[in-house]
């Protein structure tokens, strides 16, 4: 029981957890688990954190790492609490489910005392909790099987995605119907009609187009496009941007450089081919593709293979969830028939 308690305290008394993790499909179940004890994170006692800026602008502090410290067997008993003796196998595993990954090497080097210090408040309260009696009661122990099973469900659900066989013809697969998702960088030209309230300024001499008549001037340049007028002279005549000077070339841009509708639309096209009217803050854009450069599916592989082993551990849960008889009390539930 204690190993469990260490297991459920240790996450709320991790002195690493600064900076939270990339977004991941979250597995079940979704309900949050409840308020831990107040051991509030403590500042590294080694050399401060380098302020790393990373590209999407979010800011990570990386923690110095240092030399390793001395190895000892798994099975020696590097802590003792009270009456709680700790293994470096235990401990081991303890700070494999309580620390963040981008922390691990900084607990397993010189943060690994200061690791422990935060393990000897969790182990010491939890022994006054049971001189008082406190897992006996009622909601305590609700709690604990709540949040054992939750993280049994959540290893478990790991668990079924690395079981998941994911061959390389449904990667394939994948990877040819989401083209749009692994382009890396586009060469584009553009004809820009903006529209009242944009950011672009009118044109000395024309009208300030409703959304409406944007869109309908829009929608006619795309069908004398498609009936073979060249698209730079027009978008040199009728483009709103400052790209019309060179027949609406906007060169090539990578992901996020553009607007967001601007983007899809773009990376969606095959070379040569002609966009619908795209609206966008500014305006409506009419989109012709020149070239893109796409990911090898050498590079993405992982990325699919990961992806898909999500969709296949859902669709198991799925199945699961159906295979397991399950009986909601219809008045408790507000299911009852009124």
């Amino acid at each position: 029981m204690f190993f469990r308690s260490v297991l459920w305290l240790c996450s709320a008394a991790c002195l690493l957890a600064q900076t939270p993790q990339p977004p991941v499909p979250a597995p079940p179940p979704p309900v949050q688990a409840s308020p831990q004890p107040p051991l509030q994170p403590l500042p590294p006692k080694s050399a401060p954190p380098e302020r790393v800026v990373n590209p999407d602008g979010s800011i990570t502090m990386k923690l110095p790492i240092g030399a390793p410290l001395p190895q000892v067997p798994p099975d020696k008993v590097i802590l003792t609490v009270g009456d709680v003796t700790i293994t470096a196998q235990q401990f081991d595993e303890i700070t494999s489910v309580a620390v963040q990954e981008q922390y691990k090497a900084f607990v397993k080097g010189p943060g690994r005392k200061q690791f422990a210090d935060q393990l000897v408040m969790v182990l010491t309260l939890a022994q006054e909790g049971k001189r008082r009696k406190l897992d006996e009661k009622s909601a305590f122990q609700s709690q604990v099987m709540y949040q054992t099973d939750q993280a049994l469900a959540n290893s478990t659900y790991q668990a079924m995605t690395k079981e998941a066989k994911i061959d390389d013809a449904a990667m394939h697969a994948y990877y040819d119907a989401h083209q749009a998702d692994f382009v890396q960088t586009a060469h584009a030209r553009q004809i820009l009609i903006r529209m009242h309230g944009s950011t672009a300024p009118v044109k000395p001499g024309e009208k300030d187009l409703s959304d409406e008549e944007a869109l309908a001037k829009a929608q006619e340049l795309e069908k004398r496009i498609k009936a073979g007028e060249d698209f730079g002279k027009l978008a040199g005549a009728e483009s709103d941007d400052k790209s019309a000077m060179n027949g609406g070339d906007l060169g090539t841009f990578g992901h996020g450089s553009m607007a967001p509708s601007f983007e899809e639309a773009a990376f969606k096209l095959t070379p040569g081919q002609v966009s619908e009217p795209v609206k966008s803050q500014v305006g409506y854009h009419i989109i012709k593709l020149e070239s893109k450069e796409m990911k090898s599916f050498e590079a993405v592989k992982p990325e699919i293979e990961k992806k898909l082993g999500l969709e296949a551990a859902k669709k198991a849960m799925e199945a699961l969830e159906k295979s397991n008889k399950t009986v909601y009390d219809p008045e408790f539930f507000g299911m009852a028939k009124q």
